[in-house]
């Protein structure tokens, strides 16, 4: 296991791990494939092979996870590292960018093909948002998780897994920018997110559309990703130890001005309102949003409907407030932008550009 708080100790030790060698020899007309593993469901454990909720997360290594796919080392040459053992729901910051750094270390190497990471679902949106913006590489980079534990009866993992490696190991999948693959369906980073608590098929690109399917172990792809992504972005993360705070904010019926308030005061360089129907502002709540400005704090308007445009100077003038809307992004995307929007500048012109773009 190799968790640490220090963003620096991450760094310096995934600069030093061996990945561990495939139990074949390495086949020279099959592509090379690194799995990195950061814990989640799928290295999670349960009590009974029937335990599918209730699970432990995190804790079955990554050489069990590839030996419990042997299939695997018919499609490509699989090696693997353990860089994070965690559930999700404590990515951090930190853990981006060290992971970031690390896969864009490894897909410099000639002998790199692609590289699969295995992930717990709750955020798994997010880091494959985050890596969509900062991966300098069109080798493809595939995120996959499970929802129920190794130890289930119907586990999900091993067939997800199965299918992440043959995606990072297709030739059809460079250049399409960060993908995650789960339940038999390749979806884009940018614009998947996690729709039900439990179920399988859960991952979910309602409007824009997944990007295409597994059909017999093989990818299959019918769109286009039209957003820019990985080496067409301005973000170098290279040189970054942390990134700029940002936190939502939610609306509700009756919400107030205490959350926003709260973030101001401690400090947040950049807020995001996660508003009700086109992103629009309660009024207990707009005057602590042009406060939060006021006092230099970068403002995204966005909406937790969960899909559509959020419409610029509709539901507010932010041309007046100086606000950013957030496009189509969630949220909790939103906020991943702004975060690295802020590592370049403090243009509210030049940050929606950005969400424009991005």
């Amino acid at each position: 296991m190799l968790f640490h708080k220090s963003a620096q100790s991450m760094v310096a030790l995934l600069g030093l791990m061996v990945a561990l060698a495939s139990a074949h020899a390495a086949d020279p007309k099959l592509a090379n494939v690194t799995i990195l593993a950061t814990g989640g469901t799928i290295a999670g454990t349960g009590a009974t092979s029937t335990t599918t909720v209730g699970y432990t997360a995190a804790t079955v290594g990554v050489q069990t996870l590839i030996q419990a796919v042997p299939e695997m080392t018919k499609i490509a040459n699989v090696s693997g590292e353990q860089v994070f053992q965690i559930a999700s729901e404590n990515m951090s910051n930190e853990h981006w960018l060290a992971l970031a750094k690390r896969v864009n270390t490894l897909l410099a190497q000639k002998d790199v093909h692609g590289i699969v990471i295995t992930h717990g679902t709750d955020t798994l949106e997010e880091t494959a948002y985050f890596l969509n913006l900062v991966v300098k590489s069109k080798k493809p980079v595939v995120l996959v998780g499970s929802m129920r534990p190794s130890t289930a009866i119907s586990a999900d993992g091993p067939a997800n897994l199965y299918n992440a490696v043959a995606l990072a190991a297709s030739p059809d999948a460079v250049g399409r920018g960060v993908l995650v693959s789960m339940s038999d369906q390749i979806h884009a980073g940018r614009d998947v997110s996690k729709s039900n608590t439990t179920m399988v098929d859960t991952f979910r690109t309602p409007e824009l559309g997944m990007l295409g399917y597994f059909q017999g172990g093989k990818p299959f792809f019918y769109r286009q990703v039209a957003r820019k992504h990985t080496t067409e972005t301005e973000f170098d993360i290279s040189s970054l130890n942390a990134l700029p705070q940002v936190d939502v904010a939610y609306a509700y019926a009756n919400v107030g001005p205490t959350a926003i308030d709260a973030f101001v005061a401690a400090g947040v360089k950049g807020l995001v309102h996660a508003g009700v129907g086109n992103g629009s502002l309660p009024a207990k709540v707009r005057p602590a949003l042009s406060a939060a400005r006021a006092k230099g704090v970068v403002v995204v308007r966005a909406s937790r409907v969960g899909q559509g445009i959020l419409a610029r100077n509709g539901e507010a003038n932010d041309d007046e407030l100086d606000f950013v809307v957030a496009d189509t992004l969630s949220p909790q995307k939103a906020r991943i932008l702004l975060m690295l929007a802020l590592t370049k500048t403090n243009n509210t012109k030049e940050i929606q550009r950005m969400f424009y773009t991005y």
